[in-house]
């Protein structure tokens, strides 16, 4: 039985989005494991725990605070695909294509975090 944030759209498409960096990270120079691939992964990790850590809290000031940690997490990520363009691990169509997926991320947790902290929401 699915935890009702793993029926959240917006978590689902973070999740797929962190195989997605986890697969693409794989490829890059060995000398950036503890470097650029450990700090993308864990940016995009953090994205889909925020929002069911937030989630779980039960209260919807907690939850919209963890959602804003998420999108900065998202943020955080964003940086991080640049910097790898810079650094030509990954080509500008890539970098453009991942960073068109987070800002879509970032945009869908601003939404939730809005509905949310609407004095009538009871369902997310």
């Amino acid at each position: 039985m699915k935890s009702n944030f793993q029926k959240l759209l917006v978590w689902q498409k973070a999740m797929i989005f962190v195989v997605e960096i986890y697969k693409l990270t794989e490829k890059f120079p060995a000398s950036e494991k503890f470097g650029l691939v450990s700090q993308m992964q864990r940016a995009a990790v953090s994205i889909p725990s925020n929002i069911a850590e937030g989630y779980e809290r039960k209260s919807k000031k907690d939850f919209a605070h963890f959602l804003v940690i998420a999108k900065s997490s998202a943020a955080e990520l964003e940086t991080q695909i640049l910097v790898a363009l810079m650094l030509k691990y990954l080509t500008k169509e890539k970098s453009e294509n991942l960073v068109q997926k987070v800002v879509e991320l970032k945009k869908m947790l601003s939404a939730l975090r809005k509905k949310v902290l609407q004095p009538t929401a009871t369902n997310y």
